[in-house]
Parts: C-alpha cells; sequence; structure tokens
C-alpha cells in the first residue's frame, strides 16, 4: 500500500511509500491528513497512525506543462491496456502476441516518440500495419492520441483506495476519477 502525497494547498502530487511518508512526518516535512484505519506504526519511541494522505508543510511548486516521457507502461495505461486498432487486450490475445508500442507515423518516416504519434497495438495489429500511415492501411486508431495529463498518468498505474480517490476527485473533479478508472 502506498501513501497519497498532497502538495500544502491540498493538491494531489503524487503516490508515495509508506516508508517514505513516515520518514516526512517524523522529520516535518508532512502532516498526517487521513490515517489507513487504527493501525499504528510503532518503533522503540514513536507510535504513529499508518498513514493514508499525507500534506506536505511547504508549499512544492509543479511547473504546469510536465512532461513526461512516452514509456510503454505509461502508454498502456493511457490506452486502458487496449489494442487501438483491434480494441482487444492483454487477457484477450493469443498466446505469441502481446501489447506494444506503435508509431501512428513510422520513425523511418520521420516520426518521433511523442504522445501524439504513439498508441498501444497488439503484435499482430502492429505487424500488420507496418511501416505504413493509419491512412494508407486502413487502420486508425480508435481515439486520437493526446498527451495525458501527469496526474492522470502518476495514477494510472497505481491503485487508489476509497479515501485516496476522495482527494483526487476533491481537487480535480469527478471527471477525473472517471478517467482514472476506465469510465
Amino acid at each position: 500500500m502506498r501513501c497519497l502525497a498532497l502538495n500544502a494547498s491540498f493538491e494531489p502530487l503524487t503516490m508515495v511509500p509508506i516508508r517514505r511518508a513516515l520518514r516526512l512526518v517524523i522529520d516535518g516535512k508532512a502532516e498526517i491528513v487521513e490515517a489507513d484505519g487504527p493501525e499504528y506504526m510503532r518503533s522503540e519511541r514513536l507510535a504513529i497512525p499508518r498513514p493514508a494522505i499525507i500534506r506536505l508543510v511547504k508549499f512544492v511548486h509543479v511547473p504546469r506543462r510536465f512532461r513526461r516521457h512516452v514509456t510503454n507502461t505509461f502508454l498502456f495505461a493511457r490506452d486502458a491496456y487496449r489494442c487501438q486498432f483491434c480494441n482487444r487486450t492483454q487477457p484477450e490475445l493469443r498466446a505469441r502476441e502481446c501489447l506494444t508500442r506503435d508509431h501512428l507515423v513510422p520513425i523511418s518516416r520521420g516520426g518521433g516518440n511523442e504522445w501524439t504519434n504513439v498508441v498501444t497495438a497488439c503484435s499482430s495489429c502492429n505487424t500488420r500495419k507496418g511501416n505504413r500511415l493509419p491512412e494508407e492501411c486502413g487502420m486508425l486508431p480508435l481515439h486520437p492520441p493526446t498527451e495525458p495529463h501527469f496526474v492522470h498518468l502518476s495514477w494510472a498505474v497505481r491503485r487508489l483506495s476509497q479515501t485516496q480517490a476522495k482527494y483526487i476527485g476533491l481537487f480535480y473533479g469527478e471527471s477525473a476519477l472517471n478517467a482514472l478508472r476506465g469510465r
């Protein structure tokens, strides 16, 4: 289980390991906003509630144009672990198939690794598309690729508890929560 870290303004920042959260609290850099049930983390001299959500004491500036590099983990999470050509998920693929990264404009034809040029594709669709543009082979992606908000990326690959989801919903709205849940 991980802990949701909020900025001093209560803006959700990231998920941190429980040990890191405890260290921030002990060092006076964060305070516990909500505990994870009645459990306590104990040491020889301290007993601290197990944090589910912490808030930093000092505000940390987060640049608005935060750009996350395209990795397969984040790409697959953005596309809900679905092939953007045939709409199959990993469990629906055959034994030797897997999810891969497909460049809409192939690298050999001048494309790059930007969020707007890559989609999740099963290995069969990726091979069938090959070195062609989507229009040339009649394989248009189900959803046009966009650069996701960094908050969506940071939580798309992690599971949120109900308490943590409440804070995401309060700050970013229910639409952000629904996007994280794939609805």
